[in-house]
Order: C-alpha cells, then structure tokens, then sequence
C-alpha cells in the first residue's frame, strides 16, 4: 500500500547530493492533513526543489566541467527536467481529477538520467489499496 505524498514531503534523486522537497502545484482543492495533495502531474522544478549538485556524467553541464577538470568529476547544480509525469503505481485513485502521486512512484530526470523517488510523502496516516 502506497501513503498519498503531500505538500513538505521529500524526494531523492540517484545522481543528487542533497533531498528536494515536493510543492503540489496540480491541485488545490484535495487536501491531507491539512494539506493539499500531489499527482503525478507534479514533476515540474515549480513542483520539486533542486536536489543538490547533480553528479551524472549523462549530465551535459557534469560532463563539460568533468572534462575541463581533465576527468575529475565535478558536479554542477541540479537542473530536473522530468522525462514525463511520475510513473504511477494506482492510476485509478484520483486526486482533483489526476492519478495520485504515491511513496512508490518513481520520475526520470531527461538532463542527468537520475531515477527519483519518494523518501518521505510528509504525512503518515492515509494510505491507498
């Protein structure tokens, strides 16, 4: 059973040095606990904070600085650019009309190939079957 992710909770990207946070922008009109509920539509960097430096050599910002310190990795900001929504695990429960974003889903960052994911969905009560 997944736990909804709501406004405050936290993300992880593999290639990421620090957490982002996620900030639904989808939907305002759900709430959980009191705050409102993500979907899968939030995937933007309106929706998600940066996570850190990126340290991915698929990374074309990481990849030049990597060179030009002669094959040192040298990570550079984060910049996500999803490759599309989050991936659902329960695309049937709606939230404002969107599939819920879940503790499960996963996102794909296009600029660093980062897989991310949900380390804590920022409440622990409601879950979804």
């Amino acid at each position: 059973m997944g736990q909804l992710v709501v406004m405050g909770a936290t993300a992880l990207c593999t290639f990421g040095t620090a957490p982002g946070n996620i900030l639904p922008k989808s939907q305002g009109t759900c709430m959980v606990q009191g705050k409102p509920a993500a979907t899968i539509q939030d995937n933007s960097v309106a929706s998600i904070t940066p996570f850190g430096l990126c340290t991915s050599l698929a990374n074309p910002q990481v990849a030049a600085a990597t060179a030009a310190a002669l094959g040192v990795l040298t990570p550079q900001p984060c910049m996500l650019t999803a490759a599309g929504p989050w991936i659902p695990t329960k695309p049937s429960i709606l939230v404002g009309g969107k599939p819920c974003l879940t503790n499960d889903c996963k996102l794909t960052c296009a600029n660093g190939m980062g897989m991310i994911s949900i380390v804590n969905p920022g409440q622990v009560t409601t879950v979804t079957t």
